[in-house]
């Protein structure tokens, strides 16, 4: 399975986005600042809106989702255990899933952001889609549903998912490093030998790369433990 970007261009008014390369299987991070073209390149892969000129081209691919920054939108519903079934999921399973156990006859409309993010995120990781968009995943989340959904995305076996966020404190275990500013993309390459070249690393990469440590991939963990080898 992959996804090649081939020659792409788009344009809206002043904001233009360009870019080339190929998302293979795995976990793909891009990052950038806010306003530089992350999710409309997640809409561009999701063909949802159309290139000026170039292309996606997907292989391999059977199935897609594409998680929106704000989950409002995803709601069909008028209960937590309806929507679970829209899905063709177990709400039970589900619930627990979501950390949301015992509120299957919930209003998805009466849940805080944080709650109802992460009751869309679970439902589109237990889908389990060949290719698997997510638009600022970690947005309205405390840090321990961070970590949860960190681990869901690293428990993807098969399959593409790209993370598009500008998420500077808790990461998953990522295959490769993309950036976007000003509406170009760039591809780092594979981790961990793009980690140097990452120039929107959060604050506790740069520090350990500072110190000589070479973490093998981009969580705080990955950091200390770097740090901790070269200390050692």
């Amino acid at each position: 399975m992959r996804v090649d970007l081939e020659d792409l261009l788009f344009s809206r008014g002043r904001f233009s986005l360009r870019g080339s390369g190929t998302f293979g299987e795995g976990v793909h991070l891009v990052s950038g600042p806010v306003g530089s073209g992350k999710s409309t390149l997640a809409l561009l892969l999701a063909e949802i809106l159309r290139p000026e000129s170039g292309a996606v081209r997907r292989h391999g691919i059977s199935s897609a989702l594409l998680l929106l920054q704000f989950p409002e939108y995803h709601i069909t519903c008028p209960t937590i255990a309806e929507e679970a079934g829209s899905w063709g999921l177990d709400p039970d399973e589900l619930l627990v899933r979501a950390d949301l156990a015992g509120r299957g006859d919930d209003d998805p409309f009466h849940l805080s952001r944080g709650e109802l993010k992460r009751l869309i995120l679970a439902c589109m990781i237990m889908r389990n889609p060949d290719l698997l968009m997510l638009d600022e995943p970690f947005s309205s989340l405390d840090c321990a549903a961070k970590r949860r959904a960190c681990s869901m995305i690293e428990g993807r076996s098969e399959g593409i998912t790209i993370i598009f966020s500008h998420e500077r404190a808790v990461l998953p275990r990522v295959d490769a490093l993309w950036e976007m500013e000003g509406g170009t993309l760039r591809a780092l390459g594979s981790v961990p030998r793009a980690i140097p070249r990452w120039r929107h690393a959060p604050p506790y990469l740069t520090y350990a790369l500072e110190r000589g440590a070479r973490p093998e991939n981009i969580r705080l963990q990955d950091a200390r433990e770097a740090i901790c080898r070269t200390q050692g």
